[in-house]
C-alpha cells in the first residue's frame, strides 16, 4: 500500500514580524524609563532661554533687561522674563528707590563729615560709611568726665548739631555705650555695663530732646566688650571709651555701594 504524501509546509515569510514587536516593545519601554527618570528644570529653561534671545536678538528682549543708575556708573541687570510690561515696571521702580536711598545715606555722611570737620581733625570723631549703614565714633572724653553718665554742656552742642541734621531722615539709630576694662564700682554704677548703658541713655534723651523721633532710637550698652583697640595701653583705652551712633540704613542691599569704613 503506498504511503500518502504529507502537504508540503509553506514557508513563513512573515516572521521578521515577531522580532521587530518585540524590538519596539524594548524601545518603547527604554524611552518610558527614560522619560519617568528626567526631570525638566523650568527655572534653567527659562534662563537659558531669554539668554539665547538676549544674544541673537537683542532688539526684541528689552522688557527682559533693567536698566538703572548707581553711583553714576550705568548698570543692567538680567532677569527672567517678565509676564508683561507692568511688573517689569514695578522691578525698574525698586532698583531707581533702592538707588535714591544709597544716594540719600551718601549725602547724609558728606553732610555730617562737613559739620564734624573740626572734631575730625582732632581725632575726636570718626564718620565711616558700610553696608549697615553710616557710624559716627565719639570719643567719651569729649563727652563725659571720667566715672559719670552726664553730659558737658559743649559737648551738648555738637550732639544737638548731629541731631538736628538727623530729625528730617527715617532712619533708625542705634546708640552705643562703650567703655574700656578698667573696673568701676560706685553707689550709681556698679560696673561698666551700668556706665555704658547710661551714657547711650543720655545721648537718646538728648537726640529725642532735639526733634528725633523716640521710636527710631534705641539704646544699648556694650561695656568692654567691643574694644577697638587692646586695653593694655592708654592710647588704646582711650579709643575703647566712646559712644557710636550708628544711622542704619533703611535698605541694606541699598548701601551696598558705599566705600568700607575708613579709620
Amino acid at each position: 500500500m503506498a504511503r500518502k504524501k504529507r502537504p508540503e509546509e509553506h514557508e513563513n515569510h512573515e516572521r521578521w514580524l515577531v522580532s521587530y514587536a518585540d524590538f519596539i516593545t524594548l524601545l518603547f519601554a527604554f524611552f518610558v524609563v527614560m522619560y519617568a527618570i528626567s526631570q525638566v528644570n523650568e527655572g534653567k529653561y527659562k534662563v537659558l532661554s531669554n539668554s539665547l534671545t538676549v544674544a541673537f536678538n537683542p532688539e526684541s528682549s528689552t522688557d527682559s533687561l533693567i536698566k538703572t543708575q548707581v553711583g553714576g556708573a550705568n548698570q543692567t541687570l538680567i532677569a527672567l522674563p517678565y509676564k508683561d510690561r507692568r511688573e517689569a515696571a514695578q522691578a525698574q521702580q525698586i532698583i531707581k528707590e533702592r538707588a535714591q536711598r544709597a544716594q540719600a545715606m551718601k549725602e547724609m555722611a558728606t553732610d555730617l563729615r562737613e559739620g564734624l570737620a573740626p572734631l575730625i581733625d582732632e581725632g575726636q570723631v570718626r564718620v565711616s560709611e558700610s553696608s549697615r549703614g553710616i557710624t559716627i565714633e565719639v570719643n567719651a572724653s569729649l563727652l563725659f568726665p571720667v566715672g559719670s553718665a552726664t553730659l558737658d554742656a559743649k559737648s551738648s552742642e555738637s550732639l544737638v548739631a548731629i541731631a538736628r541734621k538727623l530729625a528730617p531722615s527715617q532712619n533708625l539709630i542705634q546708640i552705643e555705650g562703650h567703655t574700656d576694662n578698667v573696673p568701676i564700682a560706685s553707689p550709681q554704677f556698679p560696673s561698666n555695663w551700668e556706665l555704658s548703658a547710661a551714657r547711650a541713655g543720655t545721648v537718646v534723651r538728648l537726640f529725642e530732646a532735639s526733634g528725633v523721633g523716640a521710636k527710631r532710637l534705641v539704646a544699648i550698652g556694650y561695656s568692654d566688650n567691643r574694644g577697638m583697640e587692646s586695653n593694655e595701653t592708654p592710647e588704646g583705652r582711650a579709643r575703647n571709651r566712646r559712644v557710636t551712633i550708628q544711622i542704619l540704613a533703611d535698605d541694606k542691599d541699598a548701601v551696598a555701594t558705599l566705600p568700607a569704613p575708613q579709620t
